[in-house]
């Protein structure tokens, strides 16, 4: 089979209906709009939401919690995630990006505690929990804070 003999299965294609094609369409002149009225003419209808003048429900239900403005989005990795780096390697921001383990736009990178490591890595991140510094300071290696 070659992929120009492909072809969906028989009535799975269903083709739309063609409005507004004569009296022997049986959708012709008003193309099943009715007469009249404000959803008959082109680019008529009402946006969404809009209740008829009724209160919209959006605005009926009352409003919960707080979106603060100046949430910092800190990306998180584990000790255990460093496994992917050999030994005595500079481990940055870009190294993380690299291989995968940090994604996305973020306000900074913080390391935390959990897994262990076996051998000395450099460590160059914004942020760093106390169990994840003495973690990489007993194996041997060092870390530096930037900010």
């Amino acid at each position: 089979m070659l992929l120009n003999e492909l072809s969906p299965p028989k009535g799975s294609r269903k083709l739309r209906r063609r409005l507004g094609r004569g009296p022997g369409s049986g959708r012709g002149k008003t193309a099943g709009r009715g007469t009249k009225g404000q959803n008959s003419r082109s680019g008529g209808g009402v946006r969404p939401g809009f209740e008829g003048g009724q209160m919209p429900i959006h605005r009926r239900l009352p409003k919960r919690g707080f979106a603060n403005i100046f949430r910092k989005n800190i990306a998180t990795i584990n000790i255990h995630d460093l496994s992917k780096f050999e030994t005595n390697t500079m481990v940055d921001e870009a190294a993380l990006i690299r291989n995968g383990l940090v994604k996305g736009k973020n306000d900074g990178i913080k390391l935390l505690g959990q897994g262990d490591i076996k051998y000395p890595l450099t460590i160059k991140i914004d942020r760093i929990s106390k169990s994840a510094r003495k973690k990489i300071e007993v194996a041997g290696g060092n870390v530096e804070v930037s900010q």
